[in-house]
């Protein structure tokens, strides 16, 4: 049992720590008139299934037909709660592990259509120029239309090497085919390199069992290059969709010395968990600049979040996705599978929900040039525009696009304008860990 901070994956489901339920009741606190009608809707739902039983055109499949019930009713909820069959729950089990078959997309539903929330490094969809935001509307010719998310994630996996074919919505652009060819995805969640002037660079994809340890490993390669000490140090959190709590936690330790990192609660105000940064952290007074944008999600925010509110970090890019509330897998017992309900929204050490809102940066710079125009066509998604998110439960709205800060200039030819201005910053003093450094 582990508590996901991310949505469904094609090819990666992640959790942390969790709550584990040995059965499900009635909550006490419930009168009884409630029970009695929802007593009334079972045997409603009874009828309606015997009904099918005897007088749809052909014979049902009973057992396809409950469990689609069912994950509708966890559906209904909001996007990350639903049901996962023993299969999905014996792969979503090996997927943890960071090594699994599949295109490299993380996933949601959105419209009757997949949304990528993000393409994972180095994978087939990664390659291919998979988009954070791109629809993906019908897999080899067949409309997705009418599946549920795990229906079309099942038709997307498939045996190494063989091929398929998804049709991409993009906003902006007619729709377009694309061929992936499947793979096992051995994926290295931290990677490391030196950018110019003494500047080391993280970049951390996901959060899965092997992050913190590869994490350690990118330090130790900076501190050696660097001769214990570089002159900054750049977190790339971009495009990195989630992971595991514990990991999460343990990555913004790696860079606190005590003090919170992030807390959950529940339904009930009781059920409050804190996590806490030990004493000691690697690189102390280097400054750190921590690049986000719009496919950052759920755990690389709490990183960002316990960075920025702990005055550790400049975040650097655009806003964040957004999404603040953790799911717990309940393993329902053998060859039951499981569900994956939400169970608790996080807090940022500041004691703020980035629910339907994301970390918005210090510095707001895009990567690509945008036009008005081209901002205009360009379809915003977050967290708050998925089917039956959760609200802020502090009323408060995400802020509307608008034309950013700063942006390439029309002549720039390099690669990742974002990543140059942080290296440029940090070489520059423009951004110093003095300035931001606060007390835990």
């Amino acid at each position: 049992m582990r508590s996901l901070l991310t949505g469904a994956a094609l090819g990666i489901v992640l959790g942390g720590s969790a709550v584990g339920f040995s059965a499900l009741a009635w909550p006490q606190e419930k009168p009884a008139d409630s029970r009695m009608v929802t007593y009334q809707q079972l045997e409603l739902f009874a009828e309606i299934l015997a009904r099918a039983r005897q007088d749809y055109v052909v014979e049902i499949d009973e057992k396809a037909a409950m469990e689609s019930a069912i994950n509708g009713m966890l559906t209904s909820l909001d996007p990350h709660s639903g049901y996962l069959n023993p299969d999905d729950f014996r792969s979503m089990q090996v997927q943890t592990s960071g090594e699994y078959g599949g295109l490299g997309i993380e996933v949601t539903m959105e419209d009757g259509f997949v949304k990528v929330i993000s393409p994972m490094d180095g994978t087939p969809a990664a390659r291919a120029g998979i988009q954070p935001g791109d629809l993906i509307t019908a897999i080899n010719g067949k409309p997705i239309i009418g599946q549920t998310l795990n229906d079309a994630v099942k038709e997307m996996r498939g045996e190494k090497g063989t091929d398929i074919l998804i049709t991409i919505l993009r906003a902006g652009e007619d729709p377009f085919d694309v061929t992936l060819t499947r793979e096992v995805i051995e994926q290295k969640s931290v990677t490391w390199k030196m950018e110019k002037n003494d500047v080391g660079y993280l970049r951390i994809s996901s959060f899965n069992e092997r992050t913190t340890l590869l994490l350690e490993e990118g330090i130790e390669g900076i501190s050696k290059a660097t001769g214990g000490r570089p002159k900054g140090l750049i977190i790339d959190l971009r495009n990195n969709g989630g992971g595991l709590l514990d990991q999460a936690v343990s990555v913004s330790d790696m860079f606190l010395s005590g003090g919170e990192v992030v807390s959950t609660q529940g339904r009930r105000a009781s059920d409050v968990e804190r996590y806490n940064a030990r004493t000691g952290e690697v690189f102390k007074g280097v400054p750190i600049v921590v690049l986000i944008n719009g496919g950052s999600a759920s755990a690389s925010e709490i990183v960002a979040g316990a960075l920025k509110d702990r005055g550790r970090a400049t975040i650097l890019g655009t806003t964040s996705f957004g999404k603040g509330s953790v799911q717990t897998v309940i393993p329902l017992g053998a060859d039951r599978g499981a569900i994956r309900l939400t169970t608790a929204r996080y807090y940022t050490p500041s004691g703020r929900s980035i629910q339907a809102l994301g970390i918005d940066p210090d510095i707001e710079i895009t990567n690509t040039r945008l036009t008005e125009e081209e901002l205009a066509k360009i379809k915003r998604w977050s967290e708050a525009d998925l089917p039956h998110a959760l609200a802020n439960e502090d009323g408060e709205t995400r802020h509307e696009m608008k034309m950013p800060d700063e942006q390439p200039p029309e002549d720039y030819k390099g690669e990742d304008f974002q990543l140059e201005r942080a290296v440029q910053m940090l070489k520059e003093g423009t951004v110093t860990a003095s300035a931001f450094q606060r007390a835990g």
